[in-house]
Order: structure tokens, then sequence, then C-alpha cells
């Protein structure tokens, strides 16, 4: 179980000050990360510790990170808002 403590401070985490991430970051802390797996949650974390512009490149689709896992979780987060 996720406390909401954790909860909190990843919403403030999430919020990047760049609109076209925090409308990705914030409902996915808001509504995904307390289901994920301990293994997931740990890479979402990671993923927040990234540069914004590299993160946007990554959301935006225009480049891919060289992490595998940080692009797995790229794209979970993508698969969120993108229908299939």
């Amino acid at each position: 179980m996720v406390e909401q403590v954790e909860l909190n401070r990843l919403f403030w985490h999430s919020r990047r000050g760049m609109l076209e991430l925090d409308v990705l970051l914030v409902p996915f802390v808001q509504e995904v990360y307390a289901t994920l797996n301990q293994v997931d949650r740990d890479l979402y974390v990671r993923l927040l510790t990234c540069e914004d512009q590299d993160m946007f490149g990554w959301f935006m689709e225009r480049s891919e990170s060289e992490d595998p896992e940080l692009q797995r979780m790229v794209r979970m987060i993508l698969d969120r808002v993108q229908p299939k």
C-alpha cells in the first residue's frame, strides 16, 4: 500500500512546470502509481530525476531514452492517453 505522504511528495515532483509533462505525469501519479508493483514505482521515481527537456522529447516521441527501462515507463504513461 502506498502512503499518502509518498503520493503527495510524488505529486509535487511530478509537477514539472511544463504543461506537456504535467498533463501526463500528474494524472499518472494520481490514478496509476498506487497500482504499480515496487519495481515500476522505483522506475517512476527514477524517471522523475531526468531532465525535463529529455522527458519532453521522449513523451513527444521525438527521441527515446537510452535506458530501455525508462523508455518502458515512458511507454506505459503514453499508453494511458493514446488510443490504440
